[in-house]
């Protein structure tokens, strides 16, 4: 533990007391979120309603990852992520009960998933700053990889479970040992010792949201680097709508088949992991840039895969580049931030990751929907090229040098 390896994180109890719950954790989300889909689709059989349930629980993001950052420089981070976990345990555990006792109806997915992204929108930032404190600053390249390995562990495992969970018992169970997955981290967070934790700014009550915001609007590169994330974000990173409608309508296949694009679309995304720490050099914009384009040109190639098992080869590709762009992407705003305003920043970064969502998704459900999935999937990737195009001409003509990067955390999803 005491030598320079990915595993020094290790050497901190508290930290290992709260990984494996957040293993734990990442895999019932995975699985709830396979299982949620599956629901809207066998109760309505709709892409449309489906893209709008989606923005439901992403609506939240947009709307509160503001305040949550707010929060996560006012007060006890520890405590925050203890009622955030509480709430959305038990919004996963209602719908779980809800679709086992048979009373389940699409209104009730609707409002539970809004439930539940309420609670994940708030805990995001907090979770995003409360890193650093578990490890300390030397050691937090190593939480860096342990955490992208744990996010898609869950990635890698969820989906599938899911799936076959799904044709053996149905969804209702999946809610519900997702529920109970949040109450794993909600003890682990309890048995936290708050003396052995790094904390180097306290928190400030009198923080304010506009000091963030004026920081970011300041920062051209910052501010064009999360412009990509939005683009990225709201057109691109829509695969359990992709899949879903893929899977079923233009392949003709069943929940485990589902379940499974999932776990092979991790798979790609956990070699963008693993590819990413040995390139930390490159999480400047021009490559933030290079890999947004390389993720808008693969999702256009795969709008036309012929079968499914042709569309499945080729998702690693388009989750690995994705997960590239994003790790580039999140580094470099939190190495380029004052740590008085991480938890503030992190949060309008965190509102353009996932407050996309509610614009795109039922306009991507509607259109999939009226004109076909595939030229959906098209459409989608060709405008995460351009955008992605376009930002990088900008920034080329930008004057200054690119600033220089150092690793901190990095968030992959708002769930980690």
């Amino acid at each position: 533990m005491s030598k320079p390896s990915a595993f020094r994180a290790f050497g901190h109890r508290n930290y290992r007391v709260l990984f494996p719950a957040n293993v734990l954790s990442n895999i019932g989300t995975w699985a709830q979120r396979i299982a949620q889909d599956w629901l809207v689709l066998e109760l309505t059989n709709s892409a449309q309603l489906l893209g709008i349930i989606t923005a439901l629980q992403f609506l939240p993001s947009l709307l509160l990852s503001l305040y949550g950052g707010v929060l996560a420089d006012r007060f006890d981070k520890r405590s925050l992520l203890v009622i955030t976990n509480v709430g959305a345990g038990l919004g996963s555990l209602t719908l779980g009960l809800l679709v086992l006792s048979g009373q389940v109806q699409v209104w009730h997915v609707a409002l539970l998933a809004f439930t539940v992204g309420v609670f994940s929108a708030l805990d995001a930032p907090v979770r995003t700053s409360f890193n650093s404190e578990l490890v300390g600053q030397k050691d937090i390249p190593s939480a860096i990889s342990l955490n992208s390995a744990n996010f898609n562990a869950g990635r890698l495992i969820g989906p599938a479970a899911s799936g076959f969970l799904i044709v053996l018992f149905g969804t209702g169970l999946s809610f519900v040992i997702n529920s109970f997955t949040y109450l794993a981290v909600v003890i682990s967070l309890l048995m936290i010792r708050k003396g052995e934790l790094f904390i180097s700014v306290k928190p400030e009550r009198s923080a304010k949201l506009k000091e963030a915001v004026n920081y970011v609007l300041s920062h051209t590169e910052i501010r064009l680097v999360m412009i990509a994330v939005f683009f990225a974000t709201t057109f691109g990173l829509n695969f359990q709508i992709f899949m879903a409608v893929m899977a079923t309508q233009e392949f003709g296949k069943g929940p485990a088949e589902f379940g499974i694009l999932g776990s092979i679309l991790a798979i790609g995304s956990f070699t963008g992991v693993l590819v990413s720490a040995k390139l930390e050099h490159l999480r400047v914009p021009k490559w933030v840039m290079r890999f947004g384009m390389g993720f808008g040109s693969l999702l256009m190639v795969t709008a036309w895969m012929p079968s499914y098992g042709s569309f499945a080869a080729i998702l690693p590709f388009v989750g690995g580049m994705a997960l590239m762009m994003l790790i580039g992407a999140n580094s470099f705003v939190q190495t380029n931030c004052e740590p008085t305003l991480r938890g503030r920043v992190m949060g309008i970064y965190l509102m353009i990751f996932m407050g996309g969502t509610p614009i795109g998704s039922p306009a991507i459900g509607w259109f999939a929907e009226n004109f076909g999935v595939r030229i959906t999937v098209f459409i989608c990737g060709l405008i995460v090229l351009i955008a992605a195009v376009v930002i990088a001409i900008v920034i080329k003509r930008s004057p200054g040098p690119e600033p220089k990067t150092e690793s901190l955390p990095v968030i992959t999803d708002p769930q980690n």
